[in-house]
């Protein structure tokens, strides 16, 4: 083995926190080494967020063209051109190679490191590269994992050997299966369901719950369900799968306490797993295969020394590439300023995401999440009211967007404060909202001062007005 390389900082995992993290600190004047056994970049660029999107999209526009008159008379043909779409993804995901990102990581003056890093004792990394070489890393000031996580696949009897698919293989697929099975009724589930019958996929969805988008508010799985089903997707919830096979001819036979389905393919949305399970955890004692517990400094409780850290989905808090991005920016603040001598005592080094994170679940209709559900701010011990709307409404001028223009709004108030502590809408294009809402939640701003923010007429911000509205 070679001798010890020290660095500033070494990163395990070059997903987008870990990328974040490494430009950050290098800006800082660290010497950073970033470590990654796959494509750097990560799951979100080459097999999540983005390739999922960039199908996603296609369907999206094609659906608006049909609800637009003027428009929808010149939309000529069935479906979507399959092999466009495919390559728009093909240039979204950089053709799965990661040249570009490494070089421009390099110019930074970051050193790249492709292999398979984990612990091994205080401040240290051991590294097993492609070709079997071993390296050791020592981090002068921090050590920051970013590995994220995989896809979980449950234990049902069959599922692994019938090689089911997982959102990675729907983000690079390069044909649509004719029939297909989605098992899992998350976010994960209803966007993959999305995307599989948009592409022209007769799909079945299979949710263990009794409604879909279980951690949502009731009324966005009610209304993604109905969508879905509305395209012809089959949906059938408080479903136990009980085995799955794929004979000799291809397919797969997917056996239900209830039925028998077959399909050409099986996708598996049922959550993550977080890639801890060989990281070395135990060698600075911390529990192995578990999510790496951090304070708001995102620093590791349970080491000493305050040179461990852990950010985005390793740490559990929020399984979201924007969170990872946002912890990314925390990190290096603090590890700067104890790398200076300094204490990261300012707002800029301590992380705020309890109960104000933002999501964009992107089914059509699009849902926006953004801080607490009533259901989780009620448990969380708050007082609550609540304000909800349905749309158009008397803002008619929403159907100008397109015919047949229907949403639903809800607001989650803190009555003892006046202050937004959570948002829901669920409808065409209302991502277009998610910034107003997380600036409300986060900034806690009252609603008396809200109810003087003046939407522009005619815009799909009016939708704020109902809710916002005295009385």
């Amino acid at each position: 083995m070679s001798s010890v390389d020290r660095f500033d900082v070494v990163i395990i995992g070059g997903g987008p926190g870990g990328v974040t993290a490494a430009l950050g600190l290098a800006a800082q004047g660290l010497a950073v080494a970033l470590i990654e056994d796959r494509l750097v970049g990560g799951e979100c660029h080459y097999w999540a967020c983005n390739p999922t999107k960039a199908l996603i999209r296609p369907i999206e526009v094609l659906q608006l063209a049909r609800a637009v008159p003027g428009v929808r008379e010149v939309v000529t043909g069935q479906g979507l051109d399959l092999e466009a779409v495919f390559a728009k993804r093909d240039v979204i995901i950089d053709h799965l190679v990661d040249r570009d990102i490494v070089a421009n990581l390099r110019q930074a003056g970051i050193e790249v490191v492709h292999g398979r890093g984990r612990l091994d004792g205080d401040r240290t990394v051991a590294v097993v590269e492609p070709d079997g070489s071993q390296r050791r890393l020592y981090a002068e000031h921090a050590v920051v994992l970013a590995t994220g996580t995989s896809p979980f696949i449950p234990d049902i009897d069959g599922l692994r050997s019938a090689a089911p698919w997982t959102n990675r293989d729907l983000a690079t697929m390069t044909s649509v299966p004719a029939r297909s099975i989605v098992l899992g009724g998350g976010v994960v589930g209803v966007e993959s369901a999305t995307i599989l019958s948009g592409l022209g996929s007769e799909v079945t969805l299979l949710a263990r719950g009794p409604a879909l988008l279980p951690g949502s508010e009731p009324f966005a799985g009610a209304r993604v369900a109905r969508a879905l089903q509305d395209r012809g997707v089959k949906i059938h919830v408080e479903s136990t799968v009980t085995s799955v096979e794929r004979p000799g001819s291809g397919g797969v036979r997917v056996v239900t306490a209830d039925t028998q389905l077959e399909a050409d393919e099986i996708l598996v949305a049922t959550g993550r797993s977080v890639n801890t399970e060989d990281l070395g955890l135990e060698t600075v004692g911390l529990p192995v295969g578990e999510f790496v517990t951090v304070d708001d400094h995102l620093t590791a409780t349970g080491v000493d020394g305050e040179w461990l850290y852990a950010i985005g989905d390793t740490t559990g808090r929020a399984l979201l590439s924007h969170v990872s991005q946002y912890h990314a920016g925390i990190v290096a603040d603090v590890v700067a300023r104890r790398a200076r001598g300094a204490v990261p005592d300012g707002p800029e080094s301590t992380a705020r995401d309890s109960g104000r994170l933002a999501q964009i679940i992107f089914t059509d209709p699009q849902v926006v999440e953004v801080g607490y559900t009533e259901a989780a701010a009620r448990a969380a011990g708050f007082t609550v009211t609540t304000r909800s709307a349905l749309y158009p409404g008397e803002l008619t001028q929403l159907s100008i967007l397109r015919d047949g223009f229907e949403a639903e709004g809800k607001l989650v108030i803190d009555a003892d404060r006046d202050t937004l502590l959570g948002a829901t809408f669920v409808g065409p294009d209302v991502a277009d909202l998610v910034q107003a809402a997380t600036v409300a939640v986060v900034g806690e701003v009252p609603l008396s001062v809200l109810r003087h923010v003046i939407a522009p007429h005619p815009s799909l911000s009016q939708v704020w007005n109902p809710l916002l509205a005295a009385g």
